[in-house]
């Protein structure tokens, strides 16, 4: 069977890794990591167009797409450090919900079931729940953390009538049990939703939700490290989700007052080389909102800076010096 390939947009890999066919998992039982689209915005409750946001990171770099990116800052070069293969897109019909949800959890599942990290490329951030839970059944449900970087906190229940759409997936993920709502740690919310009932629902899950203004006062970092702390506890693995609009972005559901990309690609970077990464998905990226594609390009190196983390990791699990973020950049070349 030949590969899909991306439902919108050219047939591509991210930044020219290998393809593989996501249907025929013996085709890459040796990665480490599987890049699979989800290019869906049937979920969206404000504007759609984040269908074309899988494409869109594939494509987001000046470089050339030759399956190559040494990181300046962690000194390894992801996808050649890792064995990093791109399953395509998963064919997800914006018009039936339900039935796409269910075909990406299948998908995702048959990643993580061959050993290696899924990262999906969204689509709006309904496809969270079918993300986290595909990794779930592999690992164990309630065995899997959630670190959650978003200006929404995404716990709504119905909405037009729905139990599903991307204003509702993490409820939906900690009723099901597949992510316990005590290891759901959020980071970067603001602004005027949800209501007091919706965070009073969050409050008796036990979730930690941290608000830009405690991230202000108390900075960033002491607040991501508490966070991991939570995160490591019980829990078999971590799974990292992104939406865009946690920094100010071209997307469906703007909110000002995020974090820059900056600080967005630091605690990325972070996330997954402190802790142990088993899941990420980026999401919400929106072209058609999108000027000059800054957003394209933030979201196709938020999954480079996560490779390049993880890699990193295992380098020096392997032994030899571990990283050092202060080392001067031309030392030891």
């Amino acid at each position: 069977m030949t590969r899909y390939g991306p439902m919108y947009g050219p047939d591509v890999t991210f930044l020219g890794v290998p393809p593989r066919t996501l249907t025929e998992p013996a085709t890459y039982a040796d990665a480490d990591v599987v890049i699979v689209g989800a290019p869906f915005d049937g979920g969206t409750s404000h504007r759609p167009g984040t269908r074309f946001g899988p494409s869109a990171i594939r494509q987001a770099c000046y470089l050339p797409h030759d399956g190559s990116r040494p990181s300046l800052a962690l000194r390894v070069d992801a996808l050649r450090d890792l064995r990093v293969y791109d399953a395509g897109d998963v064919e997800m019909f914006a018009g039936d919900i339900e039935r796409s949800l269910a075909s990406l959890e299948s998908a995702v599942h048959a990643v993580a079931r061959a050993g290696a990290i899924p990262v999906v490329l969204g689509g709006d951030h309904s496809i969270a729940l079918p993300d986290a839970t595909g990794v779930a059944r592999q690992h164990g449900f309630g065995r899997v953390s959630l670190v959650h970087f978003d200006a929404h906190a995404d716990t709504g229940d119905v909405e037009f009538g729905s139990l599903h759409g991307h204003g509702q997936p993490m409820r939906r993920l900690i009723e099901s049990g597949a992510v316990r709502g005590d290891r759901f740690l959020q980071i970067g919310l603001r602004g005027y939703w949800p209501g007091p009932e919706t965070l009073a629902w969050m409050a008796d899950q036990r979730m930690r939700s941290y608000e830009m203004t405690e991230l202000v006062a108390r900075g960033l970092d002491p607040c991501l490290s508490e966070a991991f702390e939570i995160a490591v506890d019980e829990c078999a693995g971590v799974f990292l989700s992104v939406d865009v609009d946690v920094v100010d972005p071209g997307t469906g559901t703007p909110e000002p007052g995020g974090l820059t990309s900056r600080q967005l690609l630091d605690a990325v970077r972070r996330v997954c080389y402190e802790l142990p990464v088993v899941g990420v998905d980026v999401v919400e990226v929106a072209p058609p909102y999108d000027h000059a594609d800054i957003t394209a390009y933030l979201g196709n190196r938020v999954v480079l800076e996560a490779l390049s983390a993880i890699a990193r990791r295992r380098r020096d699990a392997q032994g030899g010096p571990p990283w050092d973020p202060r080392q001067p950049l031309l030392d030891a070349r």
